[in-house]
């Protein structure tokens, strides 16, 4: 009787310890973040926001790859509209504020992007705009 209590007692502990970090970070979350949208209500985007929310960063790097390296820069057309490809000339013309829109949810992922190695910070550039 004494052994089964402690395989059970050891096997409780176990499997505990192994879950913990899935039910302890359930537990601190807290809601996902919702990206703060455009001035002015624009909703529609180069993708759907379920797209853009999983792969955006797979359609950034196939911009980037385009650009870069295939001197491809053909604009895309989504509804009518015309993007041009690139972060800052077409996500960061509608998703201005980077604070609200880019850092909320990849600090909630815990993700640190590497866009801004190259690529100003939306207030950066507007400065630098205004300094010409």
């Amino acid at each position: 009787m004494y052994n089964k209590t402690m395989i059970i007692t050891g096997l409780v502990i176990f499997v505990l310890m192994v879950t913990f970090p899935v039910w302890y970070n359930g537990l601190d979350a807290g809601p996902l973040p919702k990206p703060e949208l455009p001035p002015g209500g624009e909703k529609e985007c180069v993708a759907s926001a379920a797209f853009m929310r999983d792969k955006h960063m797979q359609l950034l790097n196939e911009w980037r790859d385009d650009v870069l390296r295939n001197s491809d820069r053909v604009t895309v057309t989504v509804g009518g509209k015309e993007y041009r490809k690139g972060l800052q000339l077409a996500c960061m013309e509608c998703h201005s504020n980077k604070e609200k829109f880019c850092d909320s949810c990849h600090d909630y992922a815990a993700v640190t992007p590497t866009c801004w190695d190259c690529h100003l910070t939306p207030t950066e550039a507007a400065s630098k705009k205004e300094a010409h």
